[in-house]
C-alpha cells in the first residue's frame, strides 16, 4: 500500500558517503522537528534524473529556503559509492542538496513506490516523486505518472503546489 499525503513518513536507514567512508543516517532524525523536501528518482546517472530532476532542485533551492524548508534531500536506490560520484558530477551537494542512498530499497518499498524496468537494467527502483515533510508528516506529495518524466515532481512543480 502506497504512503500518501497526510501519512507519517516511514523511517528508514539511508546511506551516504561520509568523511571516512559510507555512513548511515536515520531518516527520522533528518525530519524530526524540521521542514524538509525529499525527492526520489529511479537512479544516479540516468537521463532525466541527471538532466532535469536534480538540476530543478539546484535552481530552486533558494526559493524553498524562503518557504521555510530546512533541507532538500534526494533519495535514490543506489549504493553510496555511485551516489558520491554522481553527486560530484551534478554538483548537488555543492549547491546544498543532500544525496542519500536507499541501497536495499527499504525506504522506497515502505513508501510503496517501487518499479522495475528489466530491459534497461532497473530492478526495484523508485518511481519519481517529491514531497514536503514537516516533523515527519507528509504535507504535500507529487508523483509522476511515468518515471521518465519530471514535471510535477521537479523543483518548480513542487514549489507551484506549495
Amino acid at each position: 500500500m502506497a504512503i500518501s499525503q497526510g501519512d507519517t513518513l516511514p523511517d528508514a536507514t539511508l546511506v551516504h558517503m561520509g568523511d571516512e567512508g559510507p555512513a548511515t543516517i536515520k531518516l527520522s532524525e533528518k525530519t524530526k522537528g524540521r521542514k524538509v523536501v525529499i525527492f526520489a528518482l529511479p537512479g544516479a546517472y540516468t537521463g532525466v534524473c541527471s538532466t532535469a530532476h536534480v538540476p530543478s532542485f539546484i535552481r530552486t533551492k533558494d526559493q524553498f529556503a524562503e518557504k521555510g524548508v530546512d533541507e532538500i534531500i534526494c533519495v535514490s536506490v543506489n549504493d553510496p559509492f555511485v551516489l558520491d560520484a554522481w553527486d560530484k558530477s551534478t554538483g548537488a551537494s555543492d549547491a546544498g542538496i543532500t544525496i542519500l542512498g536507499d541501497a536495499e530499497a527499504e525506504f522506497t518499498t515502505a513508501m510503496g513506490r517501487t518499479f522495475s524496468a528489466p530491459p534497461v537494467g532497473l530492478i526495484n527502483r523508485s518511481t519519481r516523486y517529491a514531497m514536503v515533510v514537516e516533523d515527519g508528516t507528509i504535507t504535500l506529495l507529487q508523483e509522476e505518472e511515468n518515471p521518465g518524466v519530471c514535471d510535477v515532481s521537479g523543483g518548480e512543480g513542487l514549489l507551484a503546489a506549495m
